[in-house]
C-alpha cells in the first residue's frame, strides 16, 4: 500500500500539513487509507497495526466491543492523536499525520461526536449559517447578508435534514434527533468529502433512526461516511460493507450477515 500512495506523491511537500500537494487525489477510488497504525497509551495498544481502507462515496459501518480503538481510530483520522507509527492518507497524497486537526477540516474530513454540539440560542438557520464553509476572519462574514447562493445551500441542506420548517427555531427547543440532524448539516455546510459518525442514533425514538438511515443512505456516492455503531438494526438498515475492530486491529470484514455468523465476532462481541 505504502508503495502505491508514494507513487503518487512528489516527496517535495515540506513537513507542514496546509503546504501539502492541494486537491483530493481519489484517482485509486479510495478517500482514506490507514495503513500499519499502531497508537499506544501508558503501554496499552489502543491500535495494534491497524490497515484498513474506504473507497469513495462508500458507507461503512465500524462495529466492535468497548476498547476496541474505534475511537483512537477516528482520532488519529481528524489529528487529535498522533500513531506511533504507519501512515494515514487522505486520498493518495494528502498525509493526514502531518496536519493539525484545523488543516484536516479544512481538507474535508469532518467528525461528529456522540452528543450533538450545536448552537442552542440560536435559530437552526443561523447555526447552519455559522457553519459554512467562508472566511470569517475579523467576523466580517458573521450573520452577515447572504447570497442568493448561500441562501439557496441552507435551505437545501434544511430539506435534507428534515427541518425545513424548524429554520427559525431555536436549536435548543429540537428534540435529541434533530439536534443530531442539525449537527450533521453543520457538517455538511463545511463541504466534506469524508464524514466520520460516532454512534449518531444513540438516543434516537426508532422513527428518527429510520430517517437517519434514510439521509445517511442519501449522502453515500457524494461523500464517504464512516459510521461508528453498536445498534444492528441500523446497521442492517444501512447495507454495505462492516469491519469489526478488536484489540486495536480489523478482525474481520464483509456484509453483516457474514460478520454476524463469523465464530470470532461472536466470541468477542456479539455472544457477549
Amino acid at each position: 500500500m505504502n508503495t502505491k500512495i508514494e507513487s503518487h506523491w512528489d516527496g517535495s511537500a515540506p513537513a507542514t500539513g496546509h503546504m501539502l500537494q492541494p486537491g483530493l487525489d481519489i484517482s485509486h477510488k479510495v478517500v482514506l487509507y490507514l495503513d500499519d497504525i499502531s497508537v499506544s497509551f501508558d503501554g496499552f495498544k489502543a491500535l495494534n497495526n491497524l490497515s484498513l481502507t474506504i473507497d469513495a462515496g462508500e458507507l461503512r459501518c465500524i462495529i466492535g466491543p468497548n476498547g476496541a480503538g474505534k475511537t483512537t481510530m477516528m482520532d488519529v483520522i481528524t489529528g487529535k492523536t498522533r500513531p506511533d507509527s504507519g501512515t494515514c492518507f487522505f486520498g493518495q497524497t494528502i498525509d493526514l499525520t502531518r496536519m493539525t486537526e484545523p488543516e484536516i477540516a479544512h481538507a474535508g474530513i469532518g467528525r461528529k461526536f456522540q452528543k450533538p454540539t450545536i448552537f442552542e440560542n440560536h435559530t437552526v438557520f443561523e447555526n447552519l449559517e455559522l457553519a459554512m464553509k467562508m472566511d470569517k476572519r475579523a467576523f466580517t462574514s458573521l450573520f452577515a447578508w447572504l447570497g442568493k447562493e448561500g441562501r439557496d445551500k441552507i435551505s437545501d441542506t434544511l430539506r435534507l435534514i428534515r427541518l425545513d420548517h424548524e429554520a427559525d427555531r431555536l436549536a435548543g427547543l429540537l428534540s435529541h434527533g434533530q439536534k443530531q440532524w442539525l449537527e450533521i448539516g453543520m457538517l455538511l455546510m463545511q463541504e466534506p468529502r469524508l464524514l466520520l459518525l460516532d454512534e449518531p442514533v444513540a438516543g434516537m425514538t426508532d422513527d428518527e433512526t429510520e430517517r437517519t438511515g434514510e439521509l445517511f443512505k442519501s449522502l453515500a456516492g457524494k461523500h464517504s461516511l464512516v459510521v461508528v455503531e453498536h445498534d444492528m438494526a441500523f446497521i442492517e438498515q444501512l447495507g454495505g460493507k462492516v469491519t469489526v475492530l478488536h484489540e486495536g486491529s480489523v478482525l474481520a470484514e464483509g456484509n453483516l450477515a457474514d460478520v454476524q455468523a463469523d465464530p470470532r465476532v461472536i466470541e468477542v462481541y456479539l455472544g457477549r
